[in-house]
């Protein structure tokens, strides 16, 4: 059996332990407290300590509101002249790319088709009595071509991803469906796009057709005094297929 004395001393260094821990938590705390510095400097008392911890805090205070205003000055710049940059590039693109009507002197071109009841040569394909988005396309090029500033189909206006597609007898643009005659409008110099139609391949091999009384294809190109030709107003974004798994 232990004696009473004997337990005593054995606790005693557990309490020594426990001391020295507390102890030991006490200045880690200070250090913490501190961050680092002196809690007590030299020569200091409570109401100065106040006073220099304020005066730390005004500067901290001062310090974030230039940096704030910093922030500003620089946001600031940023959106005022990189958006008035990049909006007034977008702005000179718009009429380039068809986004704004344009109106000014310019050419009419028509196609139609051969009238009911024309047959064509024996031999031939009676395709060949129709207007074709390819015939479309080689007016709608050559006018391009010759520096026209605005080109439009059935009254709307033709962008560089504008699709021309034939669909049996109608011409289908942008998904909506038209029928002959096609009027083609283009505003730029005359002068210019005449002769781009009339050195161009594809343009003068319709014009013989046109031209031939056994097909009696529509041909008619008329100078224009003026050209209204609408804003673009469909999507300007691109689709395209993707492969499936």
């Amino acid at each position: 059996m232990a004696k009473a004395g004997s337990h005593a001393r054995q606790s005693r260094p557990v309490a020594v332990l426990a001391i020295f821990v507390f102890i030991g938590l006490l200045f880690a705390a200070g250090k913490v407290s501190a961050n680092g510095g002196d809690l007590r400097p030299a020569g200091g008392d409570p109401a100065s300590l106040a006073q220099e911890r304020a005066q730390r805090i005004d500067e901290r205070r001062s310090d974030a509101r230039h940096l704030r205003a910093d922030i500003e000055d620089l946001s600031a710049s940023v959106s005022s002249a990189t958006v008035k940059k990049l909006r007034a590039r977008a702005k000179a693109l718009e009429e380039p790319t068809g986004l704004t009507a344009l109106e000014g002197p310019g050419i009419r071109v028509t196609l139609d088709d051969a009238p009911p009841g024309v047959k064509p040569p024996d031999g031939t394909d009676p395709k060949v009595l129709l207007v074709h988005q390819q015939d479309i396309q080689a007016y709608v090029n050559a006018l391009w071509a010759g520096g026209a500033e605005a080109v439009t189909l059935q009254g709307q206006r033709l962008i560089s991803t504008t699709g021309i597609k034939c669909v049996g007898a109608t011409v289908v643009l942008d998904g909506v469906p038209y029928f002959p005659p096609y009027v083609i409008e283009a505003i730029g110099d005359v002068g210019t796009m005449n002769s781009a139609i009339a050195t161009s391949s594809a343009t003068t091999s319709y014009a013989q057709y046109a031209a031939d009384p056994r097909y009696q294809l529509g041909l008619d190109i008329e100078d224009v005094d003026n050209v209204k030709a609408p804003a673009y107003a469909g999507t300007v974004s691109l689709s395209y297929a993707k492969a499936t798994d």
